[in-house]
């Protein structure tokens, strides 16, 4: 059967549904999933396909909210909630522990938490918070998670790891890897941290598909933008009217195409189950289709994502190994 060609105004629903076959019988590790973020609307959808849809948030109780949300939406989901603190390399491993000790093998890993955009702030394990919930975290958890995702690899089908980024990729001249290890708060500004961390998921997306050598295909995409949970955070809001994201009065800029939560989660599923984009690993998507051309050369280059994954180890203590 063929596929429906996706634009900027497909929903999440409308691609969940022309993927069904490909996310049936799938187990899906989803984080960020607050209810008003996209997050939590890629869960809603792939709740009514996937066999198994783990959900993570790093506070036990917005993630009941989100667990009995979704129950409401789709009684018979196979949901599982997982306590999850990207920011910290202790919670990572314990959250990891956990998932390993379940009996399923992993088809699809989605990183789509990010931290919120503001004042200059250091994780426990003193690194710029968002790079540490963006980057650092995910890279950590996906390489703790390596084997349980590979089991799900087959003849017919490759697993998949999908990075939320952002358009904001482009910004600036990408991830600054001198700071990466020691924050500078003398150099921080919160929109180049946004920028640098978008920068880090393409670049990780790139180099997860070159070293799995056919293993594990990975995706990065920008969702379009959306006015999310995120932009309406106190500390953000400055640095989003700054840059004409937001106008003065702190709502989305009039003359900028925003996509409604539905529409902004589309590509996420698409990057995840679409099986046109078997033979294009590493590719960076938007509006649900492959668009390599958008990406900024300082996200692409090859040089830069093998010595991002190099310092990335030195940071968590460990090699990522397939």
């Amino acid at each position: 059967m063929s596929l429906p060609n996706f634009t900027f105004s497909t929903t999440a629903e409308e691609v969940a549904d022309a993927l069904a076959h490909e996310i049936k019988g799938k187990n899906v590790l989803l984080t960020g999933t607050s209810i008003n973020g996209i997050g939590f609307e890629t869960a809603r959808v792939l709740a009514k396909h996937a066999n198994l849809l783990i959900i993570t948030g790093h506070n036990s109780e917005r993630l009941k909210r989100v667990e009995e949300a979704l129950e409401q939406e789709v009684p018979l989901a196979g949901v599982r909630p997982l306590i999850l603190n990207l920011s910290s390399l202790a919670a990572v491993r314990k959250a990891a522990d956990e998932v390993n000790a379940y009996p399923e093998p992993l088809h699809v890993v989605i990183h789509n938490a990010a931290a919120p955009i503001g004042g200059f702030k250091l994780t426990v394990d003193n690194l710029e918070s968002q790079i540490a919930t963006d980057h650092v975290g995910p890279f950590l958890f996906t390489a703790l998670l390596a084997a349980k995702i590979l089991a799900s690899g087959a003849a017919h089908y490759t697993p998949r790891v999908v990075f939320v980024s952002s358009v904001g990729h482009a910004a600036g001249d990408g991830v600054n890897l001198s700071t990466l290890k020691s924050p500078d708060l003398a150099t921080y500004d919160s929109m180049i941290a946004y920028s640098q961390a978008k920068s880090a998921n393409v670049l990780t997306a790139i180099e997860l598909s070159k070293r799995s050598k056919g293993l594990i295909n990975s995706y990065s995409l920008h969702p379009g933008l959306i006015y999310t949970n995120i932009m309406q955070h106190e500390q953000a809001i400055a640095g989003l009217k700054e840059y004409s994201f937001l106008g003065p009065d702190g709502r989305p800029n009039d003359e900028l195409e925003f996509k409604t939560m539905q529409q902004g989660a589309a590509t996420t599923v698409a990057a995840a189950f679409d099986p046109r984009l078997d033979d294009k690993p590493g590719a960076y998507l938007t509006d649900s289709t492959e668009a390599n051309d958008l990406v900024a050369p300082h996200s692409s280059d090859p040089a830069k994502a093998a010595e991002l994954w190099t310092l990335t180890e030195e940071i968590i203590g460990e090699k990522f190994t397939f």
